[in-house]
């Protein structure tokens, strides 16, 4: 998926990509929150998809202040959400989340890509 943008700068035409990952509100405020503690503006949540695990992927999620050429990039109420393009085709449709509770913290990624995982759940296939 892409879509035009007006480079301000020049005033002209600017390829933009997009992905198909969407943040929910409480990864938003956590992504946040955590951009506020490091003190930086210039970072973006980045989302990609590695071989590795007992399963053949893994996710990794991190800040990056990195923009590579293929990289689509979404915009989350000011959090910026970066997939590269090889990691696109498996994130299409998935949502990241943040659980705060007595049982678990941390993102969570509901993948309807993932057609299966392992059993501690740090990979899918």
């Amino acid at each position: 998926m892409s879509a035009d943008a007006i480079d301000p700068g020049t005033g002209t035409a600017v390829q933009e990509r997009a992905h198909g990952v969407t943040l929910s509100a409480a990864a938003q405020e956590k992504v946040q929150s955590l951009l506020a503690q490091e003190g930086r503006d210039d970072l973006r949540l980045r989302i990609a998809v590695q071989p590795g695990g007992c399963s053949g992927l893994i996710y990794q999620l991190f800040f990056d202040e990195r923009e590579l050429e293929n990289d689509a990039v979404v915009e989350f109420d000011g959090v910026g959400v970066v997939v590269d393009a090889m990691s696109i085709p498996y994130l299409d449709g998935a949502s990241i989340d943040f659980e705060d509770t007595i049982q678990k913290q941390g993102f969570t990624i509901d993948n309807p890509n993932a057609q299966g995982s392992c059993a501690c759940g740090d990979s899918f296939s």
